[in-house]
């Protein structure tokens, strides 16, 4: 099965907003075996969108669209379908029932003709109960093509994907089965990576594909294997794995598909029972942004102290004036006993800590633009390492989050 994915606003098409929707919607297709064909932006032009529509007509088996469903004039998704499909639009009593409920039981206002009219929806179309929203998906068949709206908000959107689309369409089609699996490494930039693995890769049977993702710092090789014998794809997947582990496996650092670095981190620590705190100059709290952004975070993430300003490091983290006089702001010595500092100030059994000059000037330290130095201290001492990472400056912090992350992660597997 293929779709394609259409969202409609001009928020998007100006970079008001980004598209997050897509990419949700894309992967949970992709777990059900339905392949994303494309994704398309278009604008809030009711030609526009009969334009698309016919060109996806009998292309693809599903067209999702999001947005366009709200209640104000600009928002013309409903009346085109009424268009598309040759239909009218007419008040159907269980989403109206629900907007009432939603707007004077919740909301404690009194509902208006503009909250009632979210219940229009064209005759011929499945309804799609939002429980979350007022505004309904839709669902109509023309042909060999099942159109499906969405509101653009992307709470209500996800709400009717896991609980009404994805269901239907496991009832409704027989899918092939699109398994992943996906090597997460670090160390190595993607070219390098690609000459030790080029011959276990010129290998892969067929119906094996290989990907590179990289970012800086690291790269993620996604394995995916398509077919109808999902027994025989998991043998493929699982023989592959072993077959590249042989190969770079001092740069492998996880396996599981959607799990980044930050995630498996947090369940090595969630699992022994550890902790973790940074203190951090020229990454700017980016480690513990990460690190925070994992669900139940808070089991073994204590805290952060970000010392961005030479000051903040003497008088939060107690660096010795002296220590900076005499090595420099940027240097292995203070990144160490910032590492310490913030390691006794959270009571942790590991801290990060990182100094650097990421540009585009020098600040206060002496060392060379693009050098970081990143400490890490453990149970049972401290190490510290010194990069560069060169410039632009976006990519010195990013490269420096992640190789932080990347040395935590091998010390934790030292005490496994």
């Amino acid at each position: 099965m293929k779709a394609t994915i259409v969202t409609i606003g001009d928020e998007i098409l100006i970079g008001q907003i980004v598209d997050t929707n897509s990419a949700f919607i894309s992967k949970s297709l992709d777990k059900i075996g339905v392949e994303t064909h494309e994704m398309l932006s278009i604008s809030d032009d009711k030609q526009h969108i009969l334009d698309t529509f016919k060109k996806l007509q009998n292309k693809v088996d599903l067209v999702i669209i999001t947005g366009g469903l709200g209640p104000t004039k600009d928002d013309v998704t409903k009346k085109t379908f009424c268009d598309y499909f040759d239909d009218e639009l007419v008040v159907n009593p269980q989403v109206l029932a629900h907007v009432t409920e939603l707007i004077e039981g919740f909301y404690k206002r009194p509902i208006t003709q503009m909250n009632k009219d979210q219940a229009l929806v064209p005759s011929r179309c499945t309804v799609l109960h939002n429980q979350v929203g007022t505004a309904p998906g839709m669902w109509i068949k023309k042909e060999n093509t099942v159109f499906i709206s969405l509101p653009g908000v992307p709470y209500e959107m996800k709400y009717l994907v896991e609980h009404e689309i994805i269901p239907k369409v496991v009832k409704e089609y027989k899918r092939p089965y699109i398994l992943h699996k996906t090597i997460l490494t670090y160390g190595q930039g993607e070219s390098m990576v690609a000459e030790r693995i080029e011959h276990w890769e010129d290998a892969l049977p067929e119906f094996v594909k290989l990907a590179y993702l990289p970012s800086p710092g690291r790269v993620r090789l996604r394995l995916t294997a398509r077919g109808l014998n999902k027994e025989l794809l998991e043998q493929e997947i699982d023989k592959q794995v072993i077959l590249l582990d042989a190969i770079i496996n001092d740069i492998i650092v996880g396996y599981e598909e959607d799990q980044t670095i930050e995630v498996v981190i947090g369940s090595m620590l969630k699992k022994q029972k550890l902790s973790i705190a940074t203190a951090e100059s020229c990454t700017g709290g980016s480690i513990a942004s990460l690190l925070a952004s994992v669900p139940g975070a808070s089991g073994y993430f204590k805290g952060s102290v970000v010392s961005y300003a030479t000051q903040t490091k003497i008088d939060v983290l107690s660096i010795p004036s002296a220590l900076i006089e005499e090595f420099s702001v940027v240097s292995a010595q203070v990144a160490e006993a910032m590492a310490l500092s913030v390691k006794n100030l959270m009571k942790t059994d590991y801290a990060i800590a990182t100094t650097g000059n990421a540009g585009p000037s020098k600040g206060d330290g002496d060392a060379e633009i693009g050098a970081v130095f990143i400490a890490l201290a453990t149970p049972t001492g401290v190490l510290v390492e010194e990069f560069n990472f060169g410039q632009p400056r976006e990519k010195v912090i990013d490269r420096a989050v992640y190789k932080s992350l990347e040395m935590l992660q091998k010390e934790i597997i030292k005490f496994v």
